[in-house]
């Protein structure tokens, strides 16, 4: 193994970095998901 995976810091960053990773792309599937669903009716006054 590296010397720089030796240092018990270098896990932490692994895992924050990773966890940004993973709650940008699910915020972004939810983003869009949102932006390409129609318009509710509910704001449509006859």
């Amino acid at each position: 193994m590296p010397v720089w995976l030796q240092n018990e810091g270098a896990w932490i960053a692994i895992g924050v970095s990773l966890l940004f990773i993973v709650a940008g792309v699910v915020m972004h599937r939810v983003i869009k998901k949102v932006l390409q669903a129609p318009p509710s009716q509910e704001n449509k006054e006859p």
